[in-house]
């Protein structure tokens, strides 16, 4: 760990490993750090069985394919990982004759001549829903993540909410479940218009302006009452699993008192270079904001800040280092 690194990553999400991989090619010596247990971020914790269409050069890819295929990727330049270690500082500090980052716990510290933070949306957590059977099955019914779809194959679903990732459950469940039903508190959804009007051409009943009332059963869910919240008309439903999209809880936690200028309560504020205001600390992805612009939090904005963010920490550690690189395909790897 008193190792110096030449670059140190935070956040192991698509973004991060985008960002080793061309950390590698800009031949730094790199390290990640990763609070969760694996890499990938919110594709591994939230939606590892969700398609994803908007990657380039995939028509449509499966969330835990693209980590798997981003770490295949990165291990051609062998970087350092360090998973279930969350970042509590950030500070500088004199190590021999050089002055560099050191960051990661007080009892472990990492030390780094230049910092990226892909942290994402920070620590998240789902908003729970509480009513009656909520708790009791949850994992055994009732679900707020979904890491393997085929505990629906053949059943009867229940999902809950109006966000992105409750349409798209119905969509990518919707040839796997034998029958599912939407309900969602309002009739104004959140998800992408492009998703929305696929699932209203889909057969799957959409339920607007009711809510869940209770959950039957006793070994295993068995059933619903859900409710129209104008009128209070009750209505019971044979379900075997709910699932309860509701959104989450986002915090950025220790990140908040590392001295870095904001632009909101959670991005951090960069120049074109992705560079903040700590000079040798960079930000790229949903963290991220640009001045000048506002943050749109996609995979494919990610990467290109990734790229610019790795090029640009290799240009701070040698200022005659060109940012530019050439291209890949001139290289032989």
């Amino acid at each position: 760990m008193d190792e110096i690194y030449d670059v140190t990553i935070i956040g192991a999400g698509p973004t991060g490993l985008f960002a080793a991989f061309y950390a590698g090619l800009r031949e730094m010596r790199t390290k990640i750090i990763e609070a969760l247990p694996e890499p990938g971020g919110q594709l591994a914790v939230l939606y590892p069985e969700k398609l994803i269409y908007d990657v380039p050069g995939h028509a449509k890819i499966l969330a835990k394919d693209l980590v798997k295929q981003l770490m295949e990727q990165l291990h051609l330049f062998e970087p350092t990982f360090v998973f279930g270690q969350r970042s509590d500082i950030l500070q500088r500090q004199v190590v021999g004759t050089e002055e560099v980052w050191r960051l990661g716990t007080v009892e472990a510290p990492h030390y780094s001549r230049t910092v990226i933070i892909t942290a994402g949306i920070g620590a998240f957590v789902p908003n729970k829903l509480d009513r009656p059977g909520t708790n009791e099955f949850e994992g055994n019914g009732v679900f707020y993540f979904v890491k393997d779809k085929r505990q629906f194959r053949g059943k009867k679903l229940l999902i809950i909410g109006g966000g992105d990732t409750a349409v798209d459950w119905c969509l990518n469940l919707k040839d796997w479940a034998k029958e599912i039903t939407l309900i969602h508190r309002r009739d104004e959804f959140r998800a992408h218009e492009a998703s929305l009007a696929h699932l209203r051409a889909s057969e799957i009943p959409i339920h607007t302006f009711w809510e869940l009332k209770r959950i039957h059963g006793e070994d295993r869910v068995r059933g619903v009452t859900i409710y129209e919240s104008r009128t209070g008309e009750e209505r019971d439903l044979e379900v075997d699993a709910v699932l309860i999209n509701i959104g989450f809880k986002a915090a950025l936690g220790p990140i908040e008192s590392w001295g870095l200028e904001m632009h909101g309560p959670r991005h951090i504020r960069t120049d074109g270079f992705m560079e903040t205001n700590l000079p040798g600390v960079f930000a790229a992805g949903d963290i991220a904001a640009v001045d000048g612009g506002e943050p749109l939090n996609l995979i494919v904005t990610g990467f290109g800040q990734a790229a610019i963010a790795a090029n640009a920490a290799r240009r701070r550690i040698d200022p005659k280092a060109r940012l530019f690189p050439g291209h890949s395909s001139e290289l032989r790897l």
